[in-house]
């Protein structure tokens, strides 16, 4: 038993690291939105920022676009041109995948200052990409309500996910530290 320890140090290192990160930010994510009341920027902070953001992003590209808590659940309404479009959720904030981009990139981490940094620009982009996709997901469901189905649970996951694990390559591969293993 000692020696398949000593073997596969660093894949138990990695995922008890993982595990205890992803825990850690998860609640702590948990208590955020417990403590969200909603009273000033509902349904939460991270969400409703997104979806302002959203609304600024469209009306650049030339859509009338309203965007308002609804009325019946935690969630914002977008209206393009007057026709409700979509809705933006807890879950569309990308902080959840944030949160797991978070973990595994310390799981592997090494040195500090990278790792830091890396986590920062990673979180940005995931962010960025994340809005930019509700953008054009509200568009295209303005224009092809009929795609809603294939558009926001097949192509534009794939956006996002490929985005993290795009960047999940580059930590592993450029910047996180290759230890030797003695086999």
């Amino acid at each position: 038993m000692r020696s398949i320890l000593i073997k596969y140090k660093l894949v138990i290192r990695f995922m008890l690291t993982f595990v205890l990160v992803y825990t850690v930010l998860t609640i702590g994510y948990k208590i955020y939105l417990s403590n969200s009341d909603g009273l000033l920027y509902y349904p939460d902070y991270a969400t409703h920022i997104v979806a302002n953001q959203t609304e600024n992003l469209l009306d650049v590209i030339g859509y009338d676009t309203e965007v308002f808590p609804h009325e019946t659940e935690p969630s914002m309404k977008v209206v393009i041109n007057g026709k409700f479009v979509a809705r933006i959720i807890e879950g569309c904030n990308a902080i959840s995948i944030i949160v797991l981009f978070l973990s595994f990139v310390i799981a592997f981490a090494d040195n500090f200052k990278t790792t830091f940094l890396y986590c920062l620009a990673g979180s940005i982009i995931i962010y960025a990409f994340n809005l930019i996709r509700i953008v054009i997901l509200s568009a295209c469901l303005y224009h092809y309500p009929w795609r809603r189905e294939i558009l926001h649970s097949v192509i534009f996951p794939i956006v996002i996910y490929g985005t993290v694990f795009i960047l999940w390559m580059i930590w592993v591969n450029k910047f996180a530290k290759k230890k030797k293993v003695n086999t």
